[in-house]
């Protein structure tokens, strides 16, 4: 096998086996070593569960493919790959090809009626494995499943015909090529047309864990044969695979009765959590308002009043890790301001914070009201009685019937008259290693830079804050590159791999940032500094985000000047002016869409449209795209700016309450078009989470 596939394959090994102590027992369809739903390399009609993901390393020829396959929706699945095939180009001339599918469910399996799909096969890129389909599959025993289609394109191959659908309309008769494309382009112009070819296949499971395949393929391989060394001697496919129950799967396989190769699958669900109950300690019990009444020390002049209340709950608040910023008492009604430094659901935070005050306030005290503060700054309140504390902490559906009960209200017009002395200023520091990876280098598939990172916040005030992060590369291949780069734009992000080989020491960011509530309902921010890695400058947003909205609108505007490769305190002569107007919609179920119409770092105007499924965890999902004026051919490789993304909370790996999550962008090409500023803590980022919808979409854990 070829130099790169050890490497990545040793790496997506790696991952898979460490994912598996959390792997649900499911049982989900098998995959092809495209990393979707199929046989040995044939499709099913057969999808994920709803949200469930696959992984899959493949290795056999000169060909690895790695793919991500996602669950959009019950009857929509979209997947990512990325593939090498060695020598393609000519010896050490290697392929390097990313492409996106997308499969479409048309019909359940239905007693006499089988299961149908559609499929569309590298729906962007140069077209190397462009196809579409149309497949059935049907159950004939438990044990015994048999499918059979037809392809288009790559999959029109052996024993390809005139397509049928030239009956409608003569176009469908010739497949247009892709000779000049940049890839990245929606060629659907070339979708369902030139020869069609059937394929079809058996799966025979010999017992729960093992399955037999065969295939008839209607892949004849004509660009691998021609320029490399594989040979298909005939359209047969066979493949045996073992699942295990902790979501891993392993196949080999045999292409074309003369080409061996093997795969290693990994499926899982990111809605269930490894530890469905948490590995957090119990909250403080509610208590009893009889016992409460004979303690001097919280409710009597004797026991030393509000003073000692304030004490008591500073200290029991910091065993739940939250951090009391502001403390009002009244004879019937409290409340507290409270930053939350461990729990990822905030319904979380608000429930154990509620469960405190119940334990330590005096018996009369009857609402009891949670302020959540995001950097100093009042979000969102929660108002809950006492009394429905008491009644329902142990009830079966407790969690659902206080969200019924409970007040959530904007908390724009909280007063710093309640602020505990001495809440300001605060200073904060970490030291912890860090990663920074840059995908698809002609060169090699991935690199990255590793090292220390030390992180300092020094907060004066609610909402001002100093801060910096600096970084040493210890190890690494981002400086190694050596990529031309060929853009007729202003170089603002092609020239990255030119800042990881000039800098030693990095200054990432080094800012002052103020976040305040100007009226009820709206958000602002303001930053000025070493913005990111590669500009500084100035940076404004405001936000509006009604507390019980599905919608939020907000615009931003920035002075970039571009920084020196050193990353140190120099700035280089390219400056702009950019900016965005964004609205964010919460379409429920998980799914939030957003869309940044404006002018990019080139100097370009466009939008950006992204779409995300969050679960309740925390765990999220989503691609983007975006358009701007840029011609397809400025614009280069890839097109226009495209990805996907995902951020993995540190506790849906751990099982412990955390609030670190491992984010990632992963665009198929970094180019100079449609390329944005990016800034810290934008604000419907770091406000969404103790909002409304999303606050209440956690409630389940209201009573953990």
């Amino acid at each position: 096998m070829f130099k790169h596939t050890k490497k990545c394959a040793a790496v997506a090994a790696l991952c898979l086996v460490y994912g598996s102590g959390w792997a649900e027992e499911q049982r989900s369809p098998s995959l092809t070593t495209y990393g979707t739903p199929g046989l040995v390399e044939m499709p099913t009609a057969e999808a994920l569960n709803d949200g469930e993901f696959a992984l899959t390393v493949t290795g056999f020829g000169p060909n690895l493919r790695t793919t991500a396959a996602f669950q959009i929706l019950p009857r929509v699945m979209g997947s990512f790959r990325y593939s090498i095939i060695n020598d393609f180009n000519g010896v050490n001339g290697n392929r390097y090809d990313r492409s996106f599918d997308l499969q479409f469910q048309l019909a359940d399996e239905v007693g006499n009626r089988p299961a149908i799909a559609m499929g569309l096969r590298d729906i962007f890129g140069t077209g190397i494995y462009s196809s579409e389909y149309f497949v059935a599959t049907k159950t004939i025993t438990p044990r015994l499943q048999f499918t059979g289609g037809i392809g288009w394109g790559r999959l029109g191959g052996y024993g390809g015909f005139t397509n049928p659908l030239g009956f409608f309309n003569s176009k469908f008769d010739t497949r247009p090529g892709q000779e000049g494309s940049q890839g990245g382009e929606l060629e659907t112009g070339n979708w369902f047309r030139g020869d069609a070819a059937f394929f079809g296949g058996v799966k025979w499971d010999l017992n729960e864990q093992t399955s037999f395949f065969a295939e008839y393929s209607s892949d004849s391989y004509d660009q691998e044969e021609d320029k490399t060394d594989i040979k298909i001697k005939s359209p047969f496919n066979f493949g045996l695979e073992r699942r295990f129950n902790n979501g891993i799967t392993l196949k080999g396989f045999v292409i074309g009765t003369s080409e061996f190769g093997a795969q290693l699958s990994y499926q899982f669900d990111p809605a269930k959590r490894r530890y469905p109950g948490g590995r957090e300690g119990a909250p403080f019990p509610v208590g009893n308002r009889a016992q409460l009444a004979a303690a001097e020390w919280n409710n009597s002049l004797e026991g030393g009043g509000k003073a000692a209340v304030e004490r008591v709950l500073k200290a029991r608040l910091a065993d739940e890790s939250m951090v009391l910023l502001g403390f009002e008492l009244e004879p019937t009604r409290a409340s507290i301001t409270v930053n939350n430094e461990r729990w990822d659901v905030e319904a979380e935070a608000v429930g154990r914070a509620t469960r405190v005050m119940a334990a330590t306030l005096p018996p009369a005290v009857e609402d009891l009201t949670v302020v959540l503060a995001i950097r100093g700054v009042p979000v969102s309140r929660v108002v809950t009685r006492r009394s429905d504390l008491e009644e329902l902490v142990f009830d079966y559906d407790g969690s659902w019937r206080t969200l019924a009960r409970a007040e959530i209200e904007d908390a724009y017009d909280e007063s710093r008259a309640n602020e505990l002395s001495g809440s300001y200023p605060t200073f904060d520091y970490a030291l912890t290693p860090y990663v920074t990876w840059l995908f698809f280098d002609p060169d090699e598939p991935i690199r990255a830079d590793i090292g220390p990172q030390l992180r300092l916040a020094l907060r004066t005030s609610p909402g001002l804050t100093f801060s910096g992060q600096f970084r040493y590369p210890l190890f690494g291949n981002i400086d190694k590159s050596d990529v031309e780069n060929d853009s007729v734009l202003p170089p603002v992000r092609t020239d990255a791999p030119l800042y990881a080989k000039e800098s030693d020491i990095e200054i990432n960011t080094l800012t002052a940032e103020y976040i305040f509530r100007p009226a009820e309902n709206v958000f602002m921010r303001g930053t000025a500094g070493y913005l990111e890695a590669m500009y500084g400058g100035l940076s404004a947003e405001v936000l509006w985000y009604p507390i019980d909205s599905r919608l939020a609108l907000g615009a931003e505007v920035n002075y970039a000047k571009k920084r020196d490769f050193d990353m140190l305190l120099g700035f280089q002569n390219y400056d702009v002016v950019t900016g965005h107007a964004s609205a964010y919609y919460d379409f429920g179920n998980g799914f939030q869409g957003q869309v940044d119409a404006g002018r990019y770092l080139a100097g370009d105007w466009g939008a950006t449209f992204s779409i995300d499924r969050r679960f309740n965890n925390g765990f999220t999902v989503g691609a983007f795209f975006t358009q701007t004026n840029v011609s397809y051919e400025d614009f280069g490789e890839g097109s226009f700016d495209k990805g996907v993304f995902f951020e993995v909370p540190l506790s849906w790996i751990t099982g412990s309450p955390s609030l670190e999550v491992i984010k990632q962008t992963i665009r198929p090409v970094l180019r100079d078009g449609g390329a944005r500023l990016n800034v810290d803590n934008r604000l419907w980022g770091i406000t969404r989470d103790s909002r409304g919808e999303i606050l209440r979409s956690g409630w389940g854990r209201y009573l953990r």
